[in-house]
């Protein structure tokens, strides 16, 4: 048990009662704190009344189902900053969309490794609003780290320095691992909605940051955009 993550609470919101005990099981190996509900109404209750420090939804759910649920948690202020991981059987590109838009931090396919998901949850509890300043400056993933006010990043013993928007594109990225960032996300959050760049930009700089840092950790998601994969 890793006592630094007993102050974390995490709620899990599933209506199989097998996948709900696997979970709690884990999560709670660890030194989480876990509560439960087995749809998406019971869980905004139990999300007011327990205040998590972040969710795992599934998507297909009775009452209400986890896009819709997100939607709702997303609407209130308390939430605002919760990560919020969907954790679903439904590998459909569509789905990703739909949880993506509603405010969803990360879409996890099932069946996942017990060690992956936690690594997950671990990337995305540093990565929220809860984080201290000092770990909001630096990203540390596998064997890179990325230095937000250095401009670099270190791969094992080696110091890579990458161009501004490269870097921008890269922290960008693996400040939510796992989660898929749309192209248009990407212009918008790195260029900005009012500056014009052409439709190949994105796709250069991805190939370059491959280029200078392997070509595992950026994911390219078809039709959709990329993420950060670990």
């Amino acid at each position: 048990m890793k006592e630094g993550n007993q102050a974390k609470k995490i709620l899990i919101v599933d209506d199989e009662p097998d996948i709900l005990e696997f979970l709690q099981y884990n999560l709670r190996k660890e030194g989480y704190q876990v509560v439960t509900a087995a749809d998406g109404v019971k869980a905004i209750q139990v999300a007011e009344r327990e205040k998590p420090h972040l969710i795992l939804l599934d998507i297909m759910m009775p009452e209400m189902d986890g896009v819709e649920t997100c939607r709702t948690l997303r609407s209130r202020k308390e939430f605002n900053d919760t990560p919020i991981a969907f954790l679903t059987a439904r590998d459909e590109d569509f789905s990703q969309i739909a949880a993506l838009d509603v405010g969803g931090d990360d879409y996890i396919t099932k069946p996942i490794k017990p060690r992956v998901l936690v690594s997950r949850i671990n990337a995305l509890l540093r990565r929220s609003g809860r984080a201290t300043e000092e770990e909001a400056r630096t990203i540390s993933l596998n064997d890179l780290v990325i230095d937000k006010d250095k401009v670099l990043v270190f791969k094992g013993a080696e110091t890579i320095e990458l161009p501004r928007k490269e870097f921008e594109i890269l922290w960008l990225l693996a400040s939510k691992p796992g989660r898929v960032f749309t192209r248009e996300e990407i212009f918008d959050k790195i260029w900005g909605a009012d500056v014009i760049v052409g439709n190949r930009t994105i796709d250069v700089h991805i190939r370059k940051l491959r280029e200078h840092i392997g070509e595992t950790y950026i994911k390219t998601m078809k039709g959709i955009g990329y993420k950060f994969d670990f």
